[in-house]
């Protein structure tokens, strides 16, 4: 039964963000200055932590963010990453390029609450969802499939290796989460995955494992956290076993973490 682990950050400030502008797809603002330093200070704190693949949403925002986090690692500046399109912030159609308060008005007009109202030409939130399922799906399978474990990537670390880079990091040794697998067995990594994407798809992507797959949470954790959008560069932590034919089993080590965001400003 392999298991993985998933980190999930979302992308740095970008102008718009602080102005509560949305931008969902069809806006495609790079990084601000602070959204620079939030990439940068992430890639500081994560500089120790051995990935095997690196994944990210094909928008400016991401594709920055990634860059940024990458060029401050010891281990993974050279790492080729794949640009994804299920990668994407949800779409909002005719609110793209308007103010947060036009999309909450649309939504009282219509009767119901903003996360759950879609605007004309904007996708629901079960369609985001549906989106987020099919590249969590396709992330478990590739694992499965053993491709994770052929490809060529650097440094070629064993699991053990890659398990304990992300302990000192992480706050896994609490619980022992890395320690050993469910069944007792030895430990190991098939894979070390990072992933930057967008705070509306990964409320939908967290949704769809803590609801449908049950995901194990922190006990730390309270209901503000798990109903919050991710702050700007905010990191969540993810293992995985995977087996043929069964639903994968999910632990959450923690979410929307935001340790090294301190001392740079803006969080939004």
């Amino acid at each position: 039964m392999p298991r993985f682990a998933l980190t999930i950050i979302r992308h740095g400030e970008t102008r718009l963000n602080k102005e509560k502008i949305i931008q969902g797809q069809g806006v495609d603002e790079p990084l601000s200055e602070t959204g620079f330093k939030q990439a940068a200070a992430a890639g500081r704190f994560l500089n120790n932590v051995q990935f095997t693949h690196a994944f990210s949403s094909d928008l400016t925002r991401t594709k920055q963010t990634i860059c940024g986090i990458l060029e401050k690692s010891k281990f993974c500046k050279d790492m080729a990453v794949k640009y994804d399109s299920r990668l994407r912030e949800r779409k909002y159609g005719v609110v793209e390029g308007k103010p947060l308060s036009e999309m909450r008005a649309m939504a009282r007009a219509a009767g119901e609450e903003c996360p759950m109202f879609a605007p004309p030409g904007g996708e629901t939130l079960e369609q985001v969802k549906i989106r987020a399922k099919d590249f969590f799906d396709f992330l478990c399978q590739y694992i499965l499939d053993g491709t994770g474990q052929r490809e060529n990537f650097f440094p070629r670390a064993p699991g053990s290796c890659l398990e304990s880079s992300l302990a000192e990091v992480f706050p896994v040794g609490k619980r022992d989460s890395l320690e050993l697998h469910p069944d007792g067995g030895a430990p190991g990594l098939a894979a070390s995955i990072l992933v930057v994407s967008h705070g509306a798809y990964m409320r939908s992507l967290f949704g769809y494992l803590i609801s449908d797959l049950k995901c194990s949470l922190p006990a730390t954790l309270g209901k503000v956290e798990l109903s919050s959008v991710t702050p700007n560069t905010g990191m969540s932590v993810f293992l995985i076993d995977c087996e043929e034919g069964r639903e994968p089993a999910v632990q959450c080590i923690c979410m929307n973490l935001q340790e090294h965001l301190n001392g740079v400003t803006g969080k939004h």
